[in-house]
């Protein structure tokens, strides 16, 4: 029987010396190194410069290396593609999920998630309280993005033609439900003040939702979460403060999980 040493020794043995410095070599850049000199890469790995030379033209090559001049390279754009796609590829619910689940517990309040379909809100994951006053919107549900917090978040994605050119033909004053924007011009300031707030407060029968948008890794807006809370809660404002900060948190902590750099 192998001693732990001998099992260390032999995997050891499988390792690619080139392939691990060019590995390591990709890890140095940061936000605080983003250009690098061949000197530099190659006191970091405590050998010589020729003797990564074959490794960083190889780099270059493929696209992972850019050249700046004669010594100084940056992350090339195949590194970005690569992450992006990756980022990408990610489905949104995998992503979301845990940490909606982590907010119903904190708040006890259901958690939705919501994507934009044309005019629609639709809903696609929830995280369901267990409390006799909770509000729970069935998966697959579909309500107009102007009568909904959800769905409001969801329209700051637009700018404003591209709002007006959505609902040029929508009429909304014939979904009657309190606050909801009866007309394109007040829809249009309504998203307008939204979105300088960052998140949305909508009332409906019985339940306020507090609704905060998600970011993908371009920084746009690809999907929204609420807290349904019922009324009677709300009316303790250290409460309200209290759920917010959940929410607002729980949709950071998401867009960062989607390679959001920056919610501003």
């Amino acid at each position: 029987m192998s001693s732990a040493k001998e099992i260390i020794e032999q995997e050891a043995d499988y390792q690619v010396p080139a392939l691990q410095r060019g590995l390591r070599i990709l890890e140095m850049f940061s936000g605080s190194s983003r250009v690098l000199t061949t000197a530099q890469m190659a006191q970091q790995l405590g050998v010589s410069s020729s003797a990564i030379y074959r490794i960083v033209q190889t780099l270059t090559q493929m696209g992972y290396l850019y050249k700046k001049d004669k010594t100084h390279y940056e992350l090339g754009s195949r590194v970005m593609m690569n992450g992006f796609s990756w980022l990408a590829s990610r489905d949104i619910v995998d992503v979301a999920a845990p940490h909606l689940n982590e907010l119903r517990n904190r708040s006890s309040c259901s958690c939705h998630l919501a994507v934009r379909d044309q005019t629609d809100a639709l809903y696609i994951y929830r995280a369901y309280a267990y409390q006799r006053l909770a509000v729970n919107v069935p998966i697959g549900t579909r309500l107009p993005c102007h009568a909904t917090a959800l769905g409001r978040v969801l329209l700051c994605a637009l700018n404003h033609e591209s709002l007006n050119q959505l609902y040029r033909h929508v009429l909304l004053d014939t979904y009657t439900a309190s606050q909801s924007p009866q007309s394109l011009p007040e829809l249009q300031a309504t998203i307008e003040e939204d979105r300088r707030r960052g998140w949305v407060e909508h009332q409906s029968d019985f339940a306020t939702s507090l609704a905060a948008p998600i970011c993908d890794y371009t920084g746009n807006i690809t999907a929204a979460i609420n807290l349904s809370v019922a009324d009677a809660l709300l009316d303790n404002d250290n409460v309200r403060r209290q759920l917010l900060s959940l929410l607002l948190d729980c949709a950071t902590k998401i867009s960062l999980s989607l390679g959001c750099q920056s919610r501003g």
